[in-house]
C-alpha cells in the first residue's frame, strides 16, 4: 500500500494520490510520521462493501441454521418484548 504525506497532499493535492490509487487501489495517508487515513477508490470500496455483507449474510444463515433466531411473526415478537420489560 502507497504512502503519501498530508504535507505533499497539501502541496500537490489529488495528483498526490493517483498514482498510488492506480497502483493499489488504497493509500494510507501520515500526518506528523502516523497513519492517520486510508484513501481507496470506488472499486476498492465496493470489494471490500461486498465482502463485509456476504460475511454478515454468512454470519446471519449460520445462526438461523443453528437455531439461534426466533422466527415467530411481528405479534409474538412485540409480545415477548412486552414481557421482558
Amino acid at each position: 500500500m502507497s504512502v503519501i504525506t498530508a504535507g505533499e497532499l497539501k502541496k500537490r493535492g489529488i495528483a498526490a494520490l493517483t498514482p498510488a490509487l492506480d497502483a493499489d487501489g488504497e493509500a494510507v495517508i501520515t500526518v506528523r510520521g502516523r497513519d492517520r487515513f486510508v484513501v481507496m477508490t470506488m472499486g476498492k470500496y465496493n470489494e471490500m462493501r461486498e465482502a463485509e455483507l456476504t460475511r454478515a449474510l454468512r454470519e446471519a444463515r449460520a445462526d438461523y441454521d443453528a437455531g439461534r433466531v426466533l422466527d415467530r411473526g411481528l405479534d409474538a415478537h412485540m409480545r415477548r418484548l412486552d414481557d421482558e420489560v
